[in-house]
Formats: C-alpha cells, structure tokens, sequence
C-alpha cells in the first residue's frame, strides 16, 4: 500500500508540472515586455534631454577672439546668458592731459574665455562682438584648464606681468611655493641674465613673463 501511495503522488506531481509549463508556454515571453520598454527609454525625449544636460558637465575652456575694444561687452554679455566666461583685468595707470587714474584693462587684448561643452560652441560665438574661436585644425582648441587657474593666480597675485609673443626657448618646469602667486606653474628661464617665470597659454602663441625671486620656486620634475 505505501509503494502504490508513493506512485500514486509522482504521477500527480508531474502531471501538476506538464500543466504549468504548459500554462507558461501559453503566455506571452515575458522578456518582451521588459525589452520594449528598454527599447521605448532610448527613444523617450525627456530621457534623450537628461543626457544632454548631464553632458553639459564635460565641458571645456575656449579662447573667444572678439571685435576691437570688444572683450568687456562679450563677457557681460555672456554673463547675461549665465555662460561660464572669464575675462583677465588688470590695473593700469592712464595720463590724461589734467589727471591720472588708474584703470582696469584687458590683460590679452581681444580674448575672452569661456567654459562650455561642445554642443553649445556654435550658439555662444553669435554673441555681438565675437568674431570667432582660436582654433587649431579647423577646430576650435581646447585650453587646458590650469593654465586658465595660472591666468587668474596672475591677476589675483597683482604680478607685473609682460605680455610677449615672442618664442622663448623651453625652460625647466617649476612652481611658485610663497607669496600670492603660490601655486602658479610654468617654466624659469633667463631674460637678459635675470630668472622670470614663462606661463605659456596654448594655442594663442602668447607668453606671460613675471619676475620671480628663485627661492619662491621650486622644480618639477
């Protein structure tokens, strides 16, 4: 009697399991349902658009060329638009025939620097008062970023700084470690058998030349 129980609940059991896979069989494959709406998310706007705006986050700093006497209206008016842009100001002192006053200019005349990603270039450069990107193969050229945070150590540090594009030979990489340039990088070199500091910015073929004292640097290798 217990062996013809024990057949008897086998066979039970697996005529329960041919009926549900015959039951699941019947049924829609469920991984259709999921790879349509995988397949749905890749064409949903409002997807599409978040990942625009988190590209966004790759942004890079650009060099703008601008209008003759043009930088500060191009950078308010990239400022208005809430562009990322950066303009180097420094002080000088004007004479004019009855006083004299000191006065803030651009540092690069006709550049202006900004921070966006790729997809906005072509938008940003309409901007009145541009003139076009510094490029390099047909393409506008990337900056790197610390030579953006050497630009602003300069102006910030009140350095006396020379602006030349004339080509200076490489020098031995070094950073500033006192003082309120502390920080900045680039290369010592001798003018005229004194040390200065060359901060190279890429592709605007332009040299910013300071004096520092020797003990203020230290070399990198």
């Amino acid at each position: 009697m217990t062996k013809d129980f024990r057949h008897r609940d086998e066979g039970t059991k697996r005529l329960r399991d041919f009926e549900t896979k015959r039951l699941r069989d019947s049924d829609p494959k469920p991984g259709l349902s999921s790879v349509a709406s995988a397949k749905e998310g890749t064409r949903n706007p409002e997807r599409g658009t978040a990942n625009n705006e988190s590209g966004t986050l790759n942004s890079s700093w650009y060099a703008i060329y601008t209008k003759a006497r043009n930088e500060k209206k191009v950078h308010e008016r990239l400022t208005e638009q809430g562009v990322e842009s950066y303009l180097p100001l420094v002080k000088t002192l004007r004479q004019w025939s009855d006083r004299k006053k000191w006065v803030e200019v651009p540092l690069l005349s006709s550049y202006v620097f900004v921070r966006v990603p790729q997809f906005q270039l072509r938008e940003i450069i309409q901007v009145d008062g541009a003139a076009k990107y510094i490029s390099f193969e047909g393409k506008p050229a990337a900056i790197p970023e610390k030579q953006i945070d050497n630009l602003r150590l300069l102006v910030n540090g009140e350095a006396d700084i020379e602006v030349t594009g004339e080509q200076l030979s490489p020098g031995d990489p070094v950073e500033v470690t006192t003082g309120s340039l502390r920080g900045l990088t680039g290369e010592l070199i001798k003018i005229n058998n004194k040390n200065k500091v060359v901060v190279r910015i890429d592709r605007l073929d332009i040299n910013l030349v300071v004096k520092i004292q020797k003990a203020f640097l230290r070399k990198l290798r």
